[in-house]
């Protein structure tokens, strides 16, 4: 049996070094704003702290499996563990199954959609992997082959995953960038890590090899682009449950959504409306009362996360709106069919929701609940007179 090496404790001293860092910069930068000669000192304290950062990676090897400690990352583990998961990140329902994750055509995969993940659109190669990705997918559909199945299955759900996960980072880094009034601490260590991110990706030679930067640079815009034709794909396939279960528990990129840039917004419009449409009939012909509870939930989850976004992102900052009148009214008639699907106390946090970030849209007079909210009142209204 082989035995793991030591943990090197330079992570971790570099963790408590760079939070006492921030804690002592946080009050000295409240003196600064007094005094000349202290904001002079900070600068030179700062710069000569991040200079520290770039020679670590020479000094300690093992510094290339250090993540900073405020580095938010919801859905995604550390690298080594993320390439392993996206392989096989579920259980296979058979051991032919099993034995295709593991496959060439399974690792084939999974590389060509890492690729299209990590290349730029404007790139020329963009085009041809993300062409033999496709045919790879609708190849082993077409194929009746269990095995087959599962692959595509395993490595979309996991591509997506990824893609939500790096999603949800860029936002947040966006936001913070953009804003600029996340606090004084927020913003020094927004700048840390950013640092941390670039001396981690000289020290493990990522620009040399890819020619590319950091997959944090991929834009917003390309991933929400992304996200949606992964979707497509799963539901082609015959698997968009799980896609439809992580986009509803997606509530930090939900939150960050209503911050964005007006074309982001409208790239997340498009995944939710295509995601609400295949949500709404999961869960309605099982057996197991446990599984209709799951997907009861996740319908919840699914509305309280993106219907205030829903309520506010109606065009696309242009005079081009993100969805026609035609999939508007569908997408209306869809929400209104789940909302009766909840419990009445499930409409009540829904529809409360809807009314406060609808009233405040004032550009926006979609989606109309209305007949939903006039109904939920009714039956609130009877239930109270029968007691």
């Amino acid at each position: 049996m082989d035995e793991s090496p030591p943990a090197s404790p330079v992570p971790l001293i570099l963790n408590l070094v760079t939070s006492m860092f921030i804690y002592a910069d946080r009050s000295l930068l409240q003196l600064a704003d007094k005094y000349k000669l202290l904001e002079l000192l900070r600068y030179v304290v700062v710069t000569s702290f991040l200079f520290l950062l770039r020679l670590i990676p020479s000094m300690f090897p093992s510094f290339d499996s250090f993540v900073p400690f405020s580095e938010a990352r919801p859905l995604k583990a550390s690298p080594k563990k993320e390439i392993s998961n996206y392989h096989q990140p579920c259980l296979p329902s058979s051991a032919a199954a099993a034995a295709g994750c593991d496959s060439s055509i399974a690792r084939a995969l999974s590389q060509l959609l890492a690729i299209a993940n990590e290349i730029p659109v404007s790139s020329r190669k963009y085009e041809i992997v993300r062409s033999l990705a496709e045919k790879m997918i609708d190849d082993n559909h077409r194929e009746n082959v269990e095995a087959l199945h599962e692959i595509n299955r395993t490595v979309l759900s996991a591509a997506f995953s990824r893609s939500l996960a790096q999603l949800g980072a860029a936002m947040g880094e966006l936001g913070l960038d953009r804003s600029g009034n996340g606090g004084a601490g927020q913003a020094v260590m927004y700048k840390l890590n950013r640092a941390l991110k670039a001396v981690r990706s000289v020290g493990d030679g990522s620009w040399g090899r890819t020619g590319y930067a950091n997959r944090s640079n991929c834009s917003a815009e390309k991933l929400a682009a992304e996200l949606l034709w992964l979707a497509q794909k799963l539901a082609a396939c015959g698997c968009v449950e799980e896609a439809v279960w992580r986009w509803a528990m997606a509530s930090k990129v939900a939150w960050l959504a209503l911050s964005a840039e007006p074309r982001l917004q409208g790239s997340l419009v498009k995944v939710s409306a295509f995601l609400f449409k295949h949500a709404k009939d999961l869960g309605l012909y099982e057996i197991e009362e446990s599984k209709k509870v799951q997907w009861r939930r996740t319908k919840l989850e699914m509305l309280t996360s993106w219907l205030p976004l829903l309520c506010r992102a109606t065009t696309a900052g242009v005079d081009v709106p993100v969805l026609g009148t035609g999939e508007r009214a569908d997408l209306e008639k869809v929400m209104e069919e789940m909302l009766e699907m909840l419990e009445q106390e499930e409409k009540e946090a829904v529809l409360f929701l809807w009314l406060q970030h609808f009233s405040y849209a004032p550009s926006s007079d979609w989606p109309n609940l209305h007949d939903s909210y006039s109904r939920w009142c009714n039956a609130s209204r009877r239930l109270l007179v029968l007691q």
